[in-house]
């Protein structure tokens, strides 16, 4: 008992700080979170594309020209004429639209004349903007989402909102935005709540070692303090009563009444560290992966031209489904066209249909049942990056994947762990 005695009272006094430190921060972080591009945001920044000036290639061209390895081509405007931005398993490219040569931006002109047009759209005053630096990291730009777009160009408005946006040097996207209002708030939020000094956060494996291990502590610090809290009551007179006086019986029976919130409050967030340490990561596996978007072939690529796109369109998009290639023209955020390439005779649609997703999950395996479309109230609940869009949920035994009805991508796998 000595030692629970020891262990709760250093840990407390090492990590009470932290305690109290997490708590008032994430209270900032409900009311303003982390800086982030949205998507109403991002495609309010878009152009129309102006098929006048696409080229005559075709998306088997583009494949090539990206050493015939991709998982998704987009097509969309900049200040500069379209491009095409090809994902591929470990990275992106960005292409001219008209001869295929490189898209990448690699001067502040252009950094600067992609944000001006992108702001411009989104109505924000662009007289004064100029370009700060290209950098790997900032303070805003750590997460391990914006890898593919290193180094990134950091262009400030300087209007009223101080507002910043930061172009992705590899696509020439916009794909951070900031103001001084989110940046404050988030010195006290975000920053400190998930221990995001630039220094520890661009190294991800150090940054989460290290809060893993503090959430550990943390959580030993309440356990210890849990144990004691239970040990320390004793009767007397017919009713419970602490070993503790003064100061001490106050942190006696305040532990005790808030023990279960502190328990589960410290311990879900330790959980959320995990990482694959005792759990499952969440990640489909190649062979999962390959049954909803095939085995990568694009053989009937050949068919798609971008001089055949739809009329105000601010961004298309090429993806394989169940080994066929789907066309996702979007107009607005919440408004988006789904065709597929090489049959004429299939109808467009807004999304995916249960019957298409029912297709792909037979090569998953017998145990699958039909897919479901998650609700709105739910234990696990998940969203598309479009909001009308539907989310699947495919249950096989005991493993559900969810698969986006806009996109066509798997979200996420949840096994029994």
């Amino acid at each position: 008992m000595r030692v629970l005695v020891l262990i709760h009272r250093w840990l407390g006094v090492a990590l009470c700080l932290l305690f109290a430190m997490w708590f008032a921060s994430g209270i900032v972080m409900h009311f303003v979170p982390f800086p982030a591009l949205t998507e109403v945001e991002r495609i309010a920044g878009l152009a129309d594309i102006d098929r006048a000036t696409v080229g005559n290639q075709t998306l088997a061209a583009v494949i090539a020209r990206s050493a015939g390895i991709a998982t998704r081509v987009r097509m969309l405007a900049r200040s500069d004429g379209p491009v095409y931005i090809v994902q591929q398993p470990n990275s992106v490219r960005a292409f001219h639209a008209v001869d295929l040569s490189s898209a990448a931006v690699t001067t502040d002109e252009l950094a600067l004349a992609i944000a001006v047009d992108h702001a411009r759209r989104r109505a924000l005053v662009t007289e004064l903007a100029t370009v700060i630096e290209r950098a790997q990291y900032d303070q805003w730009t750590v997460p391990n989402g914006l890898d593919a777009h290193r180094p990134l160009f950091r262009i400030a408005l300087n209007d009223e909102a101080a507002t910043e946006l930061y172009v992705s040097s590899t696509t020439g996207e916009v794909v951070r935005d900031t103001t001084r209002r989110e940046r404050a708030w988030n010195y006290a939020g975000s920053v400190v709540h998930w221990v995001y000094p630039t220094i520890l956060r661009s190294h991800w494996r150090a940054w989460d070692a290290t809060v893993w291990t503090l959430s550990l502590a943390a959580l030993i610090a309440a356990l210890s303090g849990a144990v004691l809290g239970i040990t320390r009551i004793q009767p007397a007179r017919g009713r419970h009563a602490s070993l503790y006086r003064g100061w001490q019986a106050w942190h006696h029976w305040l532990g005790l009444g808030c023990m279960i919130f502190v328990l589960t409050w410290i311990f879900s967030g330790w959980l959320s560290m995990d990482h694959g340490r005792l759990f499952s990561t969440g990640h489909l596996e190649i062979g999962e992966r390959a049954a909803f978007e095939g085995a990568g072939t694009w053989s009937t690529a050949s068919a798609a031209n971008a001089k055949r796109l739809p009329v105000g369109a601010r961004e298309v998009e090429w993806f394989i489904f169940n080994e066929r290639i789907y066309r996702r023209d979007r107009f607005e955020v919440s408004s988006q066209q789904l065709s597929l390439i090489g049959d004429e005779s299939a109808p467009p649609h807004s999304f995916l249909q249960p019957a298409e997703v029912d297709a792909a999950v037979t090569t998953l395996g017998p145990a699958c049942r039909p897919a479901m479309i998650v609700p709105a109230v739910d234990a696990y609940p998940i969203a598309s990056s479009v909001a009308a869009a539907p989310v699947y949920r495919i249950i096989c035994g005991e493993t559900w994947f969810h698969v986006d009805g806009a996109t066509g991508a798997p979200l996420e796998k949840l096994d029994r762990s």
